[in-house]
């Protein structure tokens, strides 16, 4: 085989082969980023725990827990509309100024953090443990816990009808069964694929520049494939988030689900510049070390003395 074809060959196999691992880099890194970061407990606990000091996170969470608290009163006034032997309640529009602003101030306070990371805790195990038992239900979290730590804050500061917000298991829904069923589907495949396709990026990108006739330009190539994986990356990122918000039911929650979703989502952005300033490093260090070389060798080359060549002139 002629040896023009051979390096033809080469070049086409490398290309095929580095091609297909840039191609792989940007879903190898969003599936470890779920495998190693969203399923780890520790990373997803301290990726939140800084949001308990977010005021949007803050609002969000005295709202869901005042609704809570408010429904339980309701309920317990209805049941005692009920039953003429029970004992008097206080009207709701009596309790819900108490508990509202005892429900804001909590959330400033140093047990918020501290119920924060809790429950957090508690979503996470929760979630996990729905999409790896394979049973079909729906993914609920108890506020109870922290009703109860507010209950006891206004009792202690001696706030009128303190001690008539019940403290009941007052379950907010988190997954429905039929989103937990999707999403066990799509974790699985993460799951593996969080390992295998960086593995596979690598190798592939390793054969390609070991096949390549010439390896310079097959590394300049990979490094600059590497570096529009991350800025796909990035860009998913960003529309991911944009999808996100949209579909939230309540717009008044949209700043705390930004904040959470930038903060589950910080690793995965830092992958992506990562990638991309890595990448155009390695590219650009391949393309002045081309030129230094090629200026070496010009400095090497011998030049014709003038004084030693014939006078054509005279000639």
């Amino acid at each position: 085989m002629p040896e023009r074809v051979l390096t033809r060959l080469r070049n086409a196999l490398s290309a095929a082969l580095i091609a297909l691992s840039c191609l792989l880099v940007p879903f190898g890194a969003l599936a470890a980023w779920v495998t190693y970061g969203l399923a780890d407990t520790g990373r997803y606990i301290t990726a939140m725990a800084p949001l308990a000091a977010d005021p949007a996170v803050q609002g969000a969470v005295a709202d869901t827990v005042g609704a809570g608290i408010m429904r339980e009163i309701d309920h317990r006034m209805k049941a005692s509309a009920a039953s003429p032997t029970s004992p008097e309640s206080p009207e709701p529009d009596t309790v819900r100024p108490f508990a509202q602003d005892a429900v804001r101030s909590f959330t400033r306070t140093e047990a918020f953090r501290t119920a924060w990371e809790a429950g957090n805790r508690v979503v996470h195990d929760a979630v996990l443990s729905a999409l790896q038992d394979g049973r079909e239900r729906a993914v609920t979290v108890d506020l109870a816990p922290v009703t109860a730590q507010i209950k006891r804050q206004l009792t202690d500061s001696h706030v009128p009808l303190a001690h008539h917000i019940p403290v009941e298991h007052t379950e907010v829904a988190l997954l429905p069964a039929h989103e937990v069923h999707r999403l066990r589907k799509g974790y699985e495949v993460l799951e593996v694929a969080g390992f295998w396709l960086p593995v596979a990026a690598a190798v592939l990108a390793s054969a390609g520049i070991a096949v390549a006739a010439c390896r310079r330009r097959a590394v300049t190539a990979t490094a600059l494939g590497s570096a529009l994986g991350g800025a796909f990356l990035l860009l998913a990122v960003a529309i991911g988030r944009r999808l996100t918000l949209a579909d939230l039911p309540d717009p008044a929650h949209r700043p705390a689900a930004g904040a959470i979703y930038d903060a589950l989502t910080a690793t995965l952005r830092n992958v992506s510049w990562l990638l991309i300033v890595l990448g155009l490093t390695v590219a650009l260090t391949c393309r002045l070390a081309h030129l230094l070389a090629q200026h070496r060798r010009v400095c090497a080359t011998p030049t014709a003395d003038p004084a030693r060549e014939p006078n054509r002139a005279r000639a």
